[in-house]
């Protein structure tokens, strides 16, 4: 009786792991074999270079990797040649993703001439049949994108195709903008920051602004060195050191000149003016030429 109750939970304990190992499965992504013109690549440098992409793709995280000679096998056995020059058709890459389970298929065309090579990837989603997205892979030319490893991660995790960028600023209070927004750095002034060419701004009151534009390579940690040029005169060094000593000295005007003498002066003549305009008012007619303005008394 012990016995059966152990038997049923150890499956019960089993089950259980394989359904959450089911809830968390990883993705499935097949590589197809690597072709030139149509027809399928066998040579050692396009050998190697398969051999490259399938480790960048499988150490991608939650990704389960069917390689190139597994889904060659896979299509051997189905007796299916025509899977084998797919060329870029969606429909036809996705049936080699349902024939080894895959969600996602990795197919890729070898280019160009000698050792400078470009393979042309594309990631097919299987359940849609529909191209996901598509990168190039540069071989032996000099190669900032990261190489296998970053032509994963462009094809599969585009959002994760960063790289770490750390700023030394030599002086504090300094705000970093990066394509116009403004960006808080990490500790030790680290920040993560999309792969190509990022336009950089680090303002600071007292200091001319520093601007460049900063190449963030994938894989490797960009420094850059801000050194920060201070005005000549800022705002409080013109506060507390005036540089006009010059005295003003205010002398009075002579009482002659001052308002107020003037102002009576104005007042005294409108009253003399008031009065003469009164007067003759109630003495129209008494003013005759050759009498010298004499008015007689009534």
């Amino acid at each position: 009786m012990l016995i059966r109750r152990a038997a049923a939970l150890a499956f019960a304990f089993a089950v259980m792991l394989v359904s959450l190992r089911t809830a968390h499965a990883d993705r499935v992504v097949a590589v197809a074999p690597l072709s030139t013109f149509g027809n399928e690549d066998k040579s050692a440098a396009t050998k190697k270079l398969l051999a490259e992409v399938e480790t960048a793709i499988g150490a991608l995280p939650g990704t389960k990797l069917v390689t190139a000679a597994q889904v060659a096998e896979a299509i051997k056995k189905a007796n299916k040649p025509l899977l084998k020059t797919c060329e870029g058709d969606a429909a036809c890459v996705a049936e080699i993703g349902k024939l080894v389970g895959a969600q996602i298929v990795v197919t890729g065309e070898v280019g160009g001439l000698g050792d400078a090579k470009v393979v042309y990837l594309g990631a097919t989603d299987v359940p849609t049949a529909k191209e996901l997205r598509s990168t190039t892979l540069s071989v032996g030319a000099a190669d900032t994108a990261g190489g296998a490893p970053g032509a994963a991660v462009r094809l599969l995790d585009p959002d994760r195709y960063t790289a770490n960028v750390k700023f030394s600023i030599d002086v504090t209070g300094a705000t970093v903008y990066v394509n116009g927004s403004k960006t808080a750095l990490g500790a030790g002034g680290v920040i993560s920051l999309p792969v190509g060419t990022q336009a950089v701004r680090v303002t600071q009151p007292e200091y001319h602004d520093f601007v460049r534009f900063v190449d963030v390579v994938y894989g490797k940690t960009t420094d850059i060195a801000v050194g920060m040029q201070q005005y000549p005169i800022v705002e409080h060094d013109v506060h507390a050191r005036p540089t006009n000593t010059d005295r003003v000295t205010y002398i009075d005007p002579p009482i002659w000149r001052r308002w107020y003498v003037w102002g009576a002066v104005a007042l005294v003549t409108a009253i003399a003016v008031g009065v003469a305009a009164d007067h003759i008012g109630h003495y129209p007619d008494c003013i005759e030429v050759g009498t010298g303005g004499a008015c007689p008394r009534r």
